[in-house]
């Protein structure tokens, strides 16, 4: 059997091949797929079937590249010393090491929805800001009405009409009511409010058959917050409840750390826009979809630009004409040492995004890092979030968010970059576990991952050694327990997008454990809230 490890072809040799070959690539443990979406088996791990049967001899490409974080040697690194994978956790923190809030920007209270708070909004008044009715009726002096009953039901004359807005402030003297709406501002002399309810509700006089309780239905000024109090926290984000929160307390704009701008990008010259027609070895480019749904999910501003071919050139002036213009970019397929790997070909030399494996399954190939940070003044770099940039699409949907001074010479950092496997399942657990969480730091948040709970396992299946296995499941409930079944009967391969479509958690497995039996529990991970 052959290592697995192939020197990348020069790029006229790679095109040749590519039009004999149509973008298809059989690996030793795994089923033939099509280059943009295949891991090319993952070096150093064995498959599932050989762990069980005991033959670990294969090893699967991706594994020679160990985690540089810079550019590689002449001749490239398909063939390089192995490295020690970093465990997901090590990754992880990898990631978020490199990851911040983007810089605040103010913005007008009904453009914030969503977005997260970068400081404490407080109360310019009173709320309410002055004693009013919680009730339509009257407001009356309740010693005027203390023996009021059906029987002996009490008369009192009717000197004002007040409704909600109104400046007016009569005087409600003895043996008086004022007729009140709701929200209308308690006039002065009157201690309890008479619900329309208890009357005869008259106009000009009013028959009252029930007595008040002392200060009845009167909501007193700064009852729901004071002059000065703090209404919402710094981190906290603007769900309709809380933009309700901060327009009460007189709040017109909010400081907010805006939301990421982040394209996404599929890689594969076998991939075609889904509905169009297909030839043999090509298939519908679902991970632009997929990836750019769970951006918008997590709080992104998703641009989805679709599928590329497998061509350095093309890759390398379509991320160049980025940069500036997003926060971040997600890239799958090619990240392995195939021969068609365009994503690693690309980026590595820049030296500021590296490749290595990870102890997981699926996902072990993983890229991560930033475009080169580019300098100049905004005319020159465009400013990010519009439409027009040098370089970029015409219409990209990014609102602007913030430029820098005009004519000011700055050093514009490059967007992160998240470089994930092409297998849709795979791309779908990279994003969750990585990418997810630093779109959440980004935009502020303190709680940057999914909640978990545990769960029975509903039917068992093995997991490879030495990796962290996330499998697709639905979470069921029965009785008092929680069950997590399998999503698909093929389990977590790779490439079973149609099956994750079933699946609401991942069960998430520890690296030493190799086989999960039904009554086992597991730590699942809650992706998809219930429909």
């Amino acid at each position: 059997m052959g290592s697995g490890c192939r020197p990348r072809l020069p790029r006229n040799a790679r095109r040749s091949r590519r039009r004999r070959n149509p973008g298809l690539i059989v690996t030793p443990n795994e089923h033939a797929e099509p280059s943009g979406h295949a891991e090319h088996s993952e070096p150093g791990v064995p498959s599932e079937r050989a762990v069980r049967d005991g033959h670990t001899g294969h090893t699967e490409p991706g594994e020679h590249a160990g985690h540089s974080d810079h550019a590689p040697t002449a001749g490239g690194d398909a063939c390089a010393p192995a490295a020690s994978a970093r465990s997901v956790a090590e990754q992880l923190a990898h990631v978020l090491a490199q990851v911040s809030a983007l810089p605040p920007v103010r913005l007008p209270l009904d453009e914030a929805r969503g977005l997260v708070l970068a400081e404490d909004v407080f109360s310019a008044t009173d709320t309410p800001p002055f004693d009013n009715s919680a009730m339509d009726g009257y407001a009356v002096r309740r010693a005027d009405l203390l023996g009021a009953s059906e029987a002996t039901p009490i008369t009192l004359p009717v000197i004002a009409d007040l409704a909600a807005g109104t400046a007016e402030n009569p005087y409600v003297g003895p043996g008086q009511v004022a007729r009140i709406m709701t929200g209308a501002p308690l006039p002065d002399g009157a201690d309890a409010i008479v619900p329309i309810e208890h009357t005869d509700q008259g106009r000009y006089s009013v028959v009252v058959t029930v007595p008040p309780e002392p200060a009845a239905h009167i909501r007193r000024a700064g009852d729901d917050a004071h002059a000065g109090d703090t209404v919402l926290r710094a981190g906290l984000r603007l769900w309709p409840t809380r933009i309700g929160a901060a327009a009460s307390a007189g709040t017109s704009t909010v400081l907010v750390h805006p939301a990421p701008r982040v394209a996404v990008i599929s890689t594969g010259s076998e991939l075609v826009v889904p509905g169009e027609p297909t030839r043999r070895g090509q298939i519908p480019d679902s991970n632009s979809f997929l990836l750019s749904a769970a951006v918008a999910e997590a709080g992104g501003i998703a641009l989805r630009i679709g599928a590329v071919p497998d061509d350095d050139d093309t890759l390398r002036e379509l991320l160049a004409s980025l940069a500036g213009t997003v926060d971040a970019i997600v890239l799958s397929g090619g990240v392995s040492v195939g021969a068609y790997d365009v994503v690693k070909a690309v980026l590595a030399p820049l030296g500021t995004v590296g490749f290595g494996p990870v102890k997981m399954q699926p996902g072990k190939p993983q890229g991560f890092g930033r475009w080169p940070a580019t300098v100049g003044t905004p005319a020159e770099a465009g400013t990010p979030g519009t439409n027009g940039t040098p370089g970029m699409p015409a219409a990209t949907g990014l609102p602007a968010q913030g430029a820098e001074a005009a004519g000011a010479a700055a050093s514009v950092a490059g967007p992160l970059i998240f470089a994930l496997p092409g297998n849709p399942v795979s791309a779908y657990v990279s994003f969750e576990v990585f990418v997810r969480p630093a779109l959440r730091r980004m935009q502020g948040l303190a709680t940057l991952q999914r909640p978990t709970v545990q769960a029975v396992v509903a039917d068992g299946w093995s997991s490879p050694a030495g990796r962290a296995q996330y499998m697709p499941v639905v979470i069921e409930a029965d009785g008092d327990r929680t069950l997590a079944r399998r999503a698909a009967r093929g389990g977590s391969g790779s490439h079973l997008v149609a099956s994750l479509g079933q699946a609401t958690a991942f069960a998430v497995v520890p690296e030493e454990v190799t086989r999960v039996v039904a009554g086992d529990t597991v730590t699942v991970l809650l992706t998809t809230l219930a429909d």
